[in-house]
């Protein structure tokens, strides 16, 4: 008489019957296919601080190919990938960064002992996705004992439907396929999300191997603007910008070139100003609607003329001693804001307010690539960064016909004029974290806001509705914005901050 397979092989033979049996298989896909991506989307962020900032570590939602880039996700809505991190599976590393804090005690967000502090920071990081990734162990485990009892029942309503008419349902003998089914089911998910899991640490690790910097991480937006036009000389400073430096709105130079004309520049241009305060000649090279990606670091067509980036022009001055910086309005599109707000009684909206953290993110990037252009000038020139001068009162005038604004708007009210304060004040943060960042130095220059007594009876500091360009300087306003660019490089220069990165 032949023996009988011991209980433990006839487990084993069971348990491996029931891995190829239809159902059990269509479990794992539906495990591997719609469970782990779900888990990945269900599974919080693990927050992190790195430099005073919260950071939520995470991953991507996986898109439907086999490999793909980690990402970082700036405000909610700016999202950019990491073309280095390159990573074979669904678990892609995501990185939810800002709105960015600033210190306490009002010191530069990233200073120059931010790169010492960066081997921790990135521990940081990589402790906060190892517990983010263990949550989502416990979720896929979750998933597949879901997913395995939703698979029994339906498994059980099959069988019923088989039975005969009058036939008992004998349900001792689902149990047993039903349980090894689930089992399997189990075992299956954590090995995929352990197998996902250890091509993400690897293809995170091995990327990162590559990168020794920011700009290498996230890729430069563009190159440094190559030197344009023939050299210059006999000039000691420069003036780039829009068109609060052109002085848009005001005579224009004598002689005036085909630019001049098309850039809107004045004879009392803050660059024109500056030399007649400082006895020297300075070039203008400031343009009415420049940005930094259009204007300073790239061509601007203005009035049917292309101009070139105004870093490439300052790129062929000879013995260039400094470089004053005014810029930001245009990038923000700031003149949307103001339509906003004088032409709806609200402007505190999560529409408008999400699309300015969005415009302010992508501000921040160009001005740490314009500032790296101004960094690497030849002769290393002193760079002044020239902050935006708010033009409104603190305190609502209903009298004020500026602000009212045009016939049948609502106009501004107080909450109004605190929302776009406290939205200039995020602009210059941004300018003066990066001139800190950089060791530049910065101007503030105070201009009389509109509706305000003119200071030292020398008139008005900015144009107003029924002016040629509203909210920006007239004479006088150009003339204080050219003295705080002279106050600031009456300051002795700052050493040069410590190296980025320490000795290697």
């Amino acid at each position: 008489m032949p023996a009988r397979p011991s209980p433990r092989r006839s487990w084993w033979r069971a348990l491996l019957r029931e891995a190829r049996s239809l159902p059990t298989l269509l479990l794992v896909a539906v495990i591997a296919v719609v469970g782990v991506p779900l888990v990945i989307v269900l599974t919080p962020e693990h927050h992190v601080t790195v430099f005073g900032q919260d950071i939520g570590v995470g991953a991507r939602v996986p898109p439907p190919n086999l490999h793909g880039p980690a990402q970082i996700v700036q405000l909610g809505n700016a999202r950019f990938d990491l073309p280095d991190v390159d990573v074979w599976g669904p678990i892609r590393p995501r990185l939810s960064i800002g709105p960015l804090q600033r210190p306490a005690d009002d010191t530069p967000l990233l200073g120059p002992g931010s790169a010492r502090e960066a081997g921790g920071a990135v521990q940081h990081v990589l402790d906060g996705f190892i517990t983010w990734y263990l949550w989502g162990a416990a979720g896929i485990v979750l998933a597949a004992l879901l997913a395995g009892g939703l698979a029994g029942c339906l498994r059980l309503l099959v069988a019923l439907r088989r039975t005969r008419h009058g036939d008992e349902l004998h349900w001792d003998e689902h149990a047993g396929p039903i349980a090894r089914m689930t089992s399997i089911g189990v075992v299956a998910a954590v090995a995929i999300w352990a197998g996902a899991g250890v091509s993400a640490l690897h293809g995170t690790s091995t990327g990162l191997e590559k990168i020794g910097s920011l700009t290498d991480l996230v890729g430069a937006t563009s190159a440094s603007p190559s030197p344009v036009g023939p050299p210059v000389t006999g000039v000691t400073g420069a003036v780039i910008g829009d068109s609060r430096a052109a002085r848009v709105g005001g005579p224009p130079p004598d002689p005036a070139e085909p630019e001049d004309i098309a850039c809107g520049r004045s004879a009392d241009s803050t660059a024109a100003e500056l030399g007649l305060l400082r006895g020297e000649q300075v070039l203008d090279l400031a343009c009415a609607g420049a940005s930094i990606p259009a204007g300073l670091r790239g061509p601007q067509v203005r009035a049917g003329v292309t101009l070139p980036p105004q870093v490439g022009r300052l790129k062929q001055v000879r013995n260039l001693e400094y470089v004053v910086v005014a810029i930001g309005p245009n990038d923000l599109a700031w003149q949307d804001f103001l339509t906003y707000c004088y032409g709806l009684p609200t402007c505190d909206d999560r529409l408008s307010g999400g699309e300015f953290n969005l415009r302010l993110a992508e501000f921040a990037r160009d001005v740490g690539a314009l500032f790296t252009d101004l960094d690497a000038l030849p002769g290393d020139p002193r760079v002044v960064v020239t902050l935006s001068y708010d033009p409104f009162p603190t305190s609502y005038d209903p009298d004020c016909p500026d602000m009212r604004g045009p016939p049948g708007a609502p106009g501004l009210n107080q909450d109004k004029i605190d929302l776009l304060d406290e939205r200039n004040r995020r602009l210059n943060d941004v300018l003066a974290d990066g001139a800190a960042r950089f060791g530049f130095t910065t101007a503030a220059p105070f201009l009389t806001p509109l509706c305000a007594p003119a200071r030292d009876r020398m008139g008005p500091d900015l144009q107003g509705f029924g002016e040629a360009e509203p909210f920006h300087p007239t004479s006088v306003g150009s003339l204080r914005m050219a003295a705080s660019a002279a106050a600031a490089l009456a300051v002795p220069r700052e050493p040069a901050p410590p190296p980025d990165f320490p000795d290697r």
